[in-house]
């Protein structure tokens, strides 16, 4: 029902201009009917008290049954997508038939410069300077046509009945026309303003709907390049990670309490990912898939220096969030647990003409995940493949083999301890937890203000504790 609402609401634009060309149609072929019927009354005006022959009668009578069905012609074929061809046609047959009704009327001089300047403005405000080369053409044609057939009468001296009827005619003409311009500016006023409503509304929808899309996706499919999201073979860095214990907690929280957790642990967790470049590839619950390499890689060992990296800052801001919800009633902290591996993987989009999912599949995913499910609380478990692209940059210890679901051979595992400049004496980051201690200090992050108070805070903590007695 939704999805009808809303492209109802996407239809409205075109279809609301479909029935106003509609409309400004019907009208543009009612005032074009009112030049020829014009024109006939000025022929006919023409004809004054002289003797009136069988040929005029013939010709006022091919003129008006030129006019009634061109008339019902164009209306008929208001709707058809070629309708502009067709009016453009007819426009230049009544130029013609204009032409022909001054030559035979002698060329009165009021209604043939009247006439003459209608053609004029209706060729040049319908058709631009082409139409009105063509109009004019037509129009010297029917003068041209009349000559073969009936020698040129030139009437010099006003002729105050035809001047009224044409006078009254073209005033009718650019009074009918002036109405239907303004009709036409304001209904396409209106439509505009509906339209520039409808654009807003249509923005907002897009950057919600963005927020449900990787960002692979949306700007793939925003500048129109669906294409490149078609599957192939890649090599890249697949994290993983979950809360240990989350289904647990769980059962112990509120909803409400559950889902505001739940959304602080994901929205820090993809602000980091979006740091560090890697591409969201969904949300598991507390789960989180994040790939590195699929989309602007920067080479296969720096996609896993940007996957570990962010992996490393995961772990620290996991500490910040544990006193965070430790100070609102989780007594129990809640640790990260994350896994890394690094191999050839199929990525790209998948699923039905109905609903399409980018993603990673292949065994070196299955692996991340099995690596993510191995770990222990605040670990990190990287593959073989991808502790030796990044050895020389970070830190790692070997936990041996480990057997994993899915794979007939044992795995060999490393954990991620943390970069090698930052350890030792260069060590920047510091965090133990025991009971009745909680500690975690980053050097990179304390300001040079703050430094003197927390070495204040840390010497006066020491002293209290040396001078404590502890039964």
């Amino acid at each position: 029902m939704k999805k009808n609402k809303k492209n109802n609401s996407l239809d409205f634009s075109s279809k609301a201009l479909d029935a106003l060309s509609s409309q400004f149609s019907l009208r543009q072929n009612d005032i074009r009917a009112l030049i020829c019927f014009a024109a006939l009354g000025t022929l006919i005006a023409s004809f004054g008290s002289s003797v009136v022959s069988i040929f005029d009668w013939v010709f006022v009578g091919l003129v008006l049954i030129y006019t009634v069905s061109s008339y019902a012609h164009v209306k008929q074929n208001a709707v058809r997508e070629n309708y502009t061809k067709i009016f453009d046609f007819t426009m230049t047959a009544d130029a013609a038939i204009i032409g022909a009704v001054l030559a035979y009327s002698g060329f009165e001089l009021l209604p043939a410069v009247l006439f003459i300047m209608m053609i004029q403005f209706n060729s040049l405000i319908n058709g631009g300077v082409k139409k009105w080369a063509v109009d004019n053409l037509a129009l010297g044609l029917g003068m041209v046509t009349i000559f073969a057939v009936r020698q040129p009468q030139w009437v010099m001296a006003e002729n105050l009945d035809i001047s009224a009827i044409s006078l009254i005619g073209i005033v009718t003409y650019f009074c009918a026309y002036a109405l239907f311009a303004h009709n036409r500016i304001s209904k396409l006023e209106q439509i505009n303003k509906k339209m520039a409503y409808e654009q807003t509304q249509h923005k907002l929808r897009t950057y919600k709907l963005a927020r449900y899309l990787t960002p692979t996706v949306w700007k793939a499919v925003n500048e129109g390049r669906e294409n490149a999201l078609i599957s192939e073979r890649k090599r890249i860095t697949i994290f993983f990670s979950d809360i240990k214990g989350f289904s647990t907690l769980s059962e112990e929280m509120e909803a409400e309490s559950l889902t505001d957790l739940l959304n602080t642990y994901l929205s820090e967790m993809a602000n980091i990912a979006n740091k560090h470049g890697g591409t969201i590839d969904k949300f598991m619950g507390d789960g989180v898939m994040v790939l590195f390499g699929d989309n602007r890689s920067e080479g296969v060992k720096q996609d896993c220096l940007r996957c570990v990296s962010m992996a490393i800052e995961m772990r620290k801001k996991m500490k910040e969030l544990q006193n965070k919800w430790y100070n609102q009633g989780i007594k129990k902290p809640l640790q990260i647990r994350m896994g890394v591996n690094t191999g050839y993987c199929t990525v790209g989009s998948f699923g039905t003409g109905h609903y399409m999912d980018y993603t990673a599949l292949g065994t070196h995913v299955n692996l991340a995940s099995r690596l993510e499910s191995a770990a222990d609380a605040g670990e990190i478990l990287v593959s073989h493949e991808t502790w030796s692209l990044i050895k020389d940059v970070v830190m790692c210890r070997d936990k041996g083999e480990i057997r994993a679901k899915g794979f007939s051979n044992e795995i060999r595992v490393y954990q991620l301890v943390d970069f090698r400049k930052d350890l030792g004496k260069h060590q920047s980051y510091f965090e133990e937890n025991t009971q009745g201690f909680s500690m975690h200090l980053d050097l990179d992050k304390i300001r040079n203000y703050d430094k003197k108070k927390v070495v204040n805070l840390l010497q006066h903590a020491a002293e209290q504790l040396k001078d404590k007695v502890i039964k």
